[in-house]
């Protein structure tokens, strides 16, 4: 049958709809020698292609693509999976594309590629027609890869779960129909169905707070979601859900992988689930298994439909709606891996290889193998995939997993890539927010703060820095500290040393973040020193082994309620530290409650509730931790949403690519005495408590108070105004900053109670140790520095099991009154000077904000 001609939008590869019923199918492989379009439809059924085919017979002896060769169209029927199979003999190579026209097509049809070329494994080279491939542009995907010969091309066998044979052995002959995923076909002809979507939020950088979660994950335990919605795209477009996460204040929800993945070969001999998604089975399809079992029974199009449902819900709830994507390796790994789709299609134009053995894969993703992005062809398609979810999904922007291994030119990175500059000039994806992970395994692979506008980056170094001086340095001890103020101020102020580098970038382009999905939880970081990933099973040698935590004397939980408290307010300081510091925060889902996963920080095969959220608090009859820490995240979120000094995007002051600070008209410093840093301050690492004074041009100024040392300490605010407390990291162990000088910051009794106690008694006990706060001390002792030489107050509430706490909402009112009190000018005794208003003494180890008030 000769093909008619190919309507005119067929020109890059995809299977399209056409007016007259059918489909013109187009894919690319630049080496093969004939490829076919094979259609599966049911044999209990009748075939749609039944005047066009020749049917096939068994032939002992004959192999499939001598007998697929003889007829433009044919059909063999596959009694053991019920299958008809209808192949379409596909014509070219027209610049590296192969084309035919299906006569009928329809919504749901199951289709794949067989390709037939050299077999020549050592030199990269192998095509195998006996294995059934996915359309790497196919909108759907139904079925999974089966642990057999059958996925291999490669000669093989699989004993005890394990895979046995040589990948530059002989081609295989073993038949991969009924063992592998298919592509499906979805009509998406309607031009007009997107027209009533919601505006999309388009929120400015310099507003954004990110939300990093896992589809599945977050919702897996939700009490408020009935069954069958629990760990779905419907669970995250609920109502309930979506309520949560605007109370909570952030603006953008960045989605771990939702492409459809396939476990690693490795992972699959284990018999384990990949279950992070880090491992792309196609880069159009939606994963299945996080919708609802109703959406998957009804097929690949209301998958896709349940996706879009929910970035629409996400939209008029008022989120953009971030994806991770991961286009720098696909799911088929090295060269003993499956053949699913690009290693069959072209493996030598798709993938990276090593240039003294092209017969193996250049490796710099740690995942067997690395899309070739100097190859025209791999960029087009990465951005044409990029497109089909902005423009039909409907997705705000993408964040671009191990992105250096995006932009190698010959190996070597380079932030003037054609791939990088495809993603800035297109008039669609040039305009969402485009975030890099700017490292991956290759030579000089670490590359932050190197790619330039408009592209944002995950700052590692402010999540190491947060981490050392709230955390190691503390557990460390005075004078073993190895971050001080100046790097402190680098990361609060933007990180200009890394980001400064390119005319217009702000320091909106520093994603900052203290946890994210790789590595430990906010929780953990203050719970566990070391890894603890025996679930594992590998020996606890997976993830890394550099976290930068502390357990504050006791590995794991604890009932002393010294150490306790002490994890609780250092992980308010992380948090203050990155909801205060200008460029772009980003969350990990379940830090503003303190989620655990027991010191694993590498859960990307624990499909189970050990990375899932625990939402067991919600519906406690009492104000639990989880509560209190949800409501004091959430307040930071909300005081920095409405500070004028967060909603820019240029840097304060170009800090230190000499080492040396420039003066600025937007940012001042302070030690506690109240002078100005001098050089030798910036490089003293055992300077740690100091203050930030961003200034407005048309509202108030703010002060951002650290006091990273591990006694009370007494500072001088600036003068020419009044100051007021906004926030304290301290108000989560009951303590708040207090006007004067004082023998300790003002500190609260919070009673423990069950519920049911008796409320009075509760009161009286919650009151007991409220300081008076009418005097100032005799004598402080303050020393030339500004640091005071009391004795520290106890991190804690007295007497109470920190593990079990059980604080009434109106306890937190006496720390919020306390605060205000505190806040009060300081009355002078008869005969006595008039103290000092801005002299403010600062609990131990904590952030503060304040704001310019007048006396």
């Amino acid at each position: 049958m000769r093909n008619p001609k190919l309507h005119r939008y067929a020109t890059r590869p995809g299977l399209y709809f056409t007016e007259d019923g059918g489909a013109d199918a187009v894919v690319r492989s630049e080496t093969a020698d004939q490829v076919w379009l094979s259609v599966l439809e049911p044999i209990d059924q009748p075939s749609a292609f039944y005047d066009h085919s020749i049917r096939l017979f068994e032939t002992p002896g004959i192999p499939l693509n001598q007998k697929i060769k003889e007829f433009p169209v044919c059909s063999r029927v596959v009694e053991e999976l019920g299958v008809r199979e209808t192949l379409f003999r596909m014509s070219g190579p027209n610049y590296g594309l192969w084309y035919v026209h299906l006569p009928k097509a329809w919504d749901g049809m199951r289709y794949g590629y067989r390709v037939d070329g050299a077999w020549d494994p050592r030199h990269g080279v192998r095509f195998n027609p006996n294995k059934l491939l996915l359309d790497p542009y196919g909108k759907g995907v139904d079925g999974r890869m089966e642990l057999a010969p059958a996925a291999f091309s490669y000669e093989c066998e699989v004993v005890d779960g394990k895979v046995h044979g040589s990948a530059f052995g002989r081609m295989s002959q073993v038949d991969s129909l009924g063992h592998m995923p298919v592509s499906v076909a979805i009509d998406d002809r309607d031009t007009t169905k997107h027209d009533a979507d919601p505006d999309h939020p388009h929120i400015p950088w310099s507003k954004t707070v990110i939300y990093e979660l896992h589809v599945k994950g977050f919702t897996a335990q939700a009490p408020w979601l009935p069954e069958e919605l629990r760990g779905t795209y419907a669970g995250l477009a609920h109502p309930g859900t979506l309520s949560y996460l605007q109370n909570l204040g952030v603006t953008s929800i960045e989605l771990m992988p939702i492409m459809a993945k396939q476990d690693e070969l490795f992972l699959q001999e284990r018999g384990r689930r990949n279950y992070w998604g880090y491992s792309t089975l196609n880069f159009f399809s939606p994963e299945a298994s996080y919708a609802t079992k109703k959406a998957q029974s009804q097929g690949a199009g209301a998958v896709r439909q349940e996706v879009i449902d929910m970035v629409r819900a996400l939209h008029e709830a008022g989120f953009e709606v971030i994806m991770d994507v991961v286009y720098n390796h696909t799911c088929e790994g090295g060269v003993e891996g499956p053949t699913v789709c690009w290693r069959g299609l072209d493996a030598i134009s798709y993938y990276r290889r090593q240039k003294s053995n092209i017969g193996r894969l250049e490796d710099t993703t740690g995942c067997g193998n690395t899309f070739d992005f100097t190859n025209t062809h791999v960029v087009t398609f990465a951005i044409d995939s990029l497109r089909y979810w902005a423009k039909r999904i409907g997705i705000d922007g993408f964040r671009f997993d191990l992105a250096a291994s995006l932009a190698r030119l010959d190996g070597e990175f380079t932030h003037r890539h054609p791939f990088l500059y495809a993603l800035r000039s297109d008039i669609l994806l040039g305009n969402l927010k485009l975030i890099m992970e700017p490292w991956d395994l290759g030579n000089q692979g670490w590359r932050t703060g190197q790619f330039a506008s408009p592209f944002a980056e995950w700052n590692d170094r402010f999540r190491d820095s947060t981490r050392q001086f709230w955390l190691t340095d503390v557990q460390a001890g005075r004078g073993n500290a190895r971050v001080g103020m100046q790097e402190l101020a680098t990361r609060l102020c933007g990180s200009a040393d890394l980001f400064a580098t390119d005319p217009g970038r702000g320091a909106a382009s520093s994603i900052n973040f203290v946890a994210c999905h790789d590595g430990m939880t906010l929780t953990d970081l203050t719970l566990y020193q070391m890894k603890h990933n025996e679930a594992n099973g590998e020996n606890n040698n997976d993830g890394s082994s550099v976290n930068h935590s502390a357990n504050f004397g006791v590995e794991g939980p604890t009932d002393d309620p010294v150490i306790a408290a002490r994890r609780e307010r250092a992980a308010m300081n992380l948090i203050g530290t990155l909801l205060l510091s200008l460029g772009t925060p980003m969350l990990l889902a379940g830090d503003e409650f303190g989620n655990t996963q027991r010191g694993n920080n590498n859960a990307y095969v624990q499909d189970n509730p050990l990375a899932w959220l625990d939402w067991g608090w919600r519906y406690a009859d009492w104000d639990t931790p989880q509560r209190r820490r949800l409501e004091t995240v959430s307040r930071l979120i909300s005081l920095r949403k409405s500070l004028d000094q967060y909603h820019h995007e240029e840097f304060f002051t170009r800090l230190s690519q000499l080492g040396l600070f420039k003066p600025s008209s937007r940012v001042q410093w302070f030690l506690p005495n109240g002078t100005m840093p001098m050089e030798q301050d910036w490089f003293d690492v055992n300077v740690r408590s100091f203050a930030m004074r961003l200034l407005s041009n048309d509202e108030i100024d703010v002060l951002i108070v650290v006091n990273g040392v591990d006694e009370a300490t007494t500072f001088r605010l600036p003068p020419d105004c009044g100051w007021t407390t906004m926030w304290s990291s301290a108000i989560s162990t009951g303590e708040c900053p207090a006007r004067g000088l004082k023998p300790g910051a003002v500190r609260i009794h919070l009673h423990a109670s069950a519920p049911g106690e008796d409320d009075d008694t509760e009161a009286d006990a919650a009151t007991d140790d409220l300081p008076a706060t009418d005097r100032p001390a005799a004598d402080p002792a303050v020393d030339p520095r500004g640091g005071s030489a009391v004795e520290p107050p106890e991190l804690r509430p007295t007497a109470i099991d920190m593990g079990a706490w059980r604080v009434r909402a109106e306890q937190m009112a006496l720390v919020e009154q306390a605060m205000v009190d505190a806040a009060r000018p300081v009355a002078a005794l008869p005969g006595e000077p008039v103290p000092d208003p801005n002299v403010w003494t600062m609990p131990a180890l904590s952030i503060t904000l304040f704001k310019q008030s007048s006396h």
